[in-house]
């Protein structure tokens, strides 16, 4: 099957081009180029509309379901920073032998201190998304000597990177253990010895500051804890920039827990999305890749709208539409090895999101979806 996407915009993951054709077949991008699509056995009116690759939320959370939600919004992968370990391997199955939901990489089970971080939170999803089940027991980490047998375990469970969590409790009002900054530095080794990356929850710029000390290669979360234009927040930006580490926005997150103060996901203190819109200006300032996620659950933010409200959120805190769309395509691939995806160039994958508008002028088009494709296949609307 030979399908034509006829004159249409093209923002190809970096860059705009105003008017050509775009040729899907096999599940790939066969070819980009003004009449480069004859004959073909289907064609899509491109005219008035834009073709995207298709989009990558950079941090979610992976529940039954989740994965068609996100693709029916465009959101074709989902890089997923814990999913529970009695649903993870039906998931990946789901993403790996349909193309009806979107594809899937996990850290599969987060490091955290005994007793630390989300545990507090995995009680009260039992009778919800886990339907009466008990709350599950995850693995610990409260030595730099458990590290090297926690990443072997996570390899075994197929991980594609290693999550630390760095979190004290204290910006949600609680008091929580905490890893520690020699156990954090021993995970993160033992992690790049094994060829992964390392992505590190950390939400205050103490804990932001142990995750850089560690080596971390990317932060799950911009940091909650300090003022706009604070000095300590510009030089912490400037440090992350220096030490090239990526940073996932979550912008949509910390809006929606302002806003609702759910209590399920709580991570920060009313306030936080200023202060987190403030934390992301300054890494925009400094140079720092920008990774557009919105931490997604069945809760708030939903998997794949929430991508779209993320986009405009990053719009109103200083990137320009283009920077936004690249945030949610080419450098979330990028940053996490997806060489087959993430742009629109002959060769790769055919994941694709055809909105009406201009997204790279109005960043709100992107939420106007009139196709998706997902490895060639269109998806029904």
């Amino acid at each position: 099957m030979r399908t034509l996407i006829r004159d249409v915009r093209v923002f190809d993951g970096e860059r705009s081009v105003p008017r050509t054709d775009v040729v899907i077949e096999g599940g790939l991008i066969t070819a980009v180029g003004a009449g480069a699509g004859h004959p073909a056995d289907a064609e899509v009116g491109g005219a008035g509309r834009t073709l995207l690759p298709g989009l990558i939320d950079a941090h979610t959370h992976v529940f039954d379901g989740s994965l068609a939600q996100a693709l029916r919004h465009g959101v074709t992968t989902e890089l997923d920073m814990f999913c529970l370990p009695g649903m993870l391997p039906e998931q990946r199955r789901l993403a790996a032998e349909n193309d009806d939901v979107a594809d899937l990489r996990s850290a599969g089970t987060l490091a955290t201190a005994p007793g630390g971080h989300p545990t507090q939170l995995l009680a009260a999803l039992a009778g919800t998304v886990l339907d009466g089940l008990d709350a599950p027991e995850i693995d610990f980490v409260s030595d730099p000597s458990q590290a090297p047998a926690f990443v072997r375990a996570r390899l075994a469970e197929g991980a594609d990177y290693l999550k630390i969590v760095i979190d004290d409790g204290k910006v949600h009002g609680a008091d929580l253990p905490a890893m520690t900054p020699d156990v954090a530095a021993a995970l993160t080794e033992a992690a790049h010895d094994a060829g992964l990356r390392v992505v590190a929850h950390a939400i205050t710029a103490s804990e932001v500051e142990i995750a850089l000390d560690a080596g971390v290669d990317g932060l799950a979360h911009v940091w909650t804890d300090l003022a706009p234009g604070d000095a300590v927040s510009r030089r912490l930006a400037e440090r992350v920039g220096r030490q090239e580490v990526f940073v996932v926005t979550t912008l949509a997150y910390f809006e929606a827990i302002t806003a609702q103060h759910v209590g399920t996901a709580d991570c920060a203190r009313p306030g936080s999305s200023v202060n987190a819109a403030g934390a992301l200006r300054d890494l925009h300032r400094a140079g720092v890749p920008l990774l557009a996620g919105t931490d997604a659950t069945p809760f708030t933010p939903a998997h794949g709208a929430g991508l779209h409200r993320e986009l405009e959120l990053l719009t109103e805190a200083g990137l320009s539409p283009e920077e936004a769309l690249a945030a949610a395509t080419s450098l979330p691939a990028r940053h996490f090895g997806l060489d087959d995806r993430g742009r629109i160039a002959p060769g790769l994958r055919a994941d694709l999101v055809l909105v009406e508008g201009d997204p790279t002028r109005d960043i709100t088009a992107t939420a106007s979806i009139a196709d998706v494709w997902r490895r060639g296949v269109r998806q029904t609307r």
